[in-house]
């Protein structure tokens, strides 16, 4: 089977995004591996730090395996949103195939001293993990929004600017990097999410020659998705929307069905919910029509 870094250089000479989507519980990953099946298409399984503290580092590490040997399907696990080296350690050991070390909130400086260490100790343990590094801060929750959270990226003066992206990857040695480039974390309930700088998406890609992705996708409109994978975006993180479409199945489902206690009954119509909205995504992100 392909390696993850193999997926998204084929993602990129095509043109296309890989789907990232974040689970919190086996309803989720089995809603988000049903859309990548049906569609065959490869996808990359998130989990934050409190999502991994939910659901289990090893647990989650040893779900995905599972699933990419009995199907032998091309299923990645990334530690999102990982600010520690005590956690990257944690995803390391558990084997996890990606690693984003966050320190967007940090200066540059701070944040290249932090990455570079992150770098060097996962390549001393193994090589084949991807490293992911973050540059610009685009707030630190998937949530529904009333208003921009605080220090968030998105003057222009605050986002990523491409001198400071190949500044970044040649002094860490990091194989991708996510810049803020106009996307928060989160979306809005009545509203799409500010629009994204496609034209820096295309001059941080050239300054920094490592492939690009772009968090805080939920929220985000179908236009500035495809421009940003055209200027170079090549793993999409989609998040919020999972946990809307999971709730809101759940829901409908307690409320069809007040007297079902059994679990599985009611999550499953949970699972249906992810793998709509998964599947959709993943149908924009592919170009299929």
């Amino acid at each position: 089977m392909k390696n993850l870094l193999q997926i998204i250089k084929e993602a990129e000479n095509n043109k296309v995004a890989i789907g990232h989507f974040n689970v919190s519980d086996n309803s989720g990953l089995k809603g988000i591996f049903n859309a990548a099946k049906e569609l065959n298409l490869p996808i990359i399984i998130g989990v934050s730090e409190g999502e991994r503290e939910f659901f289990g580092t090893k647990r989650i590490a040893d779900a995905v395996k599972s699933i990419r040997e009995e199907f032998n399907w091309p299923i990645y696990l990334n530690a999102d949103h990982t600010k520690s080296l005590e956690k990257v350690k944690e995803a390391v050991e558990a084997g996890f195939d990606a690693i984003l070390f966050d320190a967007g909130k940090l200066s540059l400086e701070e944040n290249i001293k932090k990455t570079k260490e992150v770098v060097e100790y996962i390549r001393s343990i193994n090589p084949q993990i991807l490293v992911e590094g973050e540059l610009g801060y685009i707030g630190g929750g998937s949530t529904i929004l009333k208003e921009i959270p605080k220090d968030v990226s998105i003057g222009e003066e605050d986002l990523t600017k491409p001198e400071e992206a190949r500044q970044f990857v040649r002094e860490t040695g990091v194989d991708l990097i996510a810049p803020a480039v106009g996307n928060i974390h989160g979306m809005f309930k009545n509203a799409p999410n500010p629009d994204i700088d496609i034209e820096r998406i295309k001059k941080i890609k050239e300054a920094s020659g490592v492939p690009l992705v772009l968090h805080g996708g939920s929220g985000i409109t179908d236009s500035d998705f495809m421009a940003a994978i055209e200027a170079g975006i090549s793993i999409i993180h989609i998040n919020t929307e999972i946990r809307a479409a999971w709730r809101n199945s759940l829901e409908r489902a307690l409320k069809e069905n007040p007297e079902e206690v059994v679990p599985y009954k009611l999550l499953s119509k949970a699972v249906d919910g992810v793998s709509e909205v998964v599947k959709a995504r993943l149908k924009l992100f592919n170009k299929i029509i």
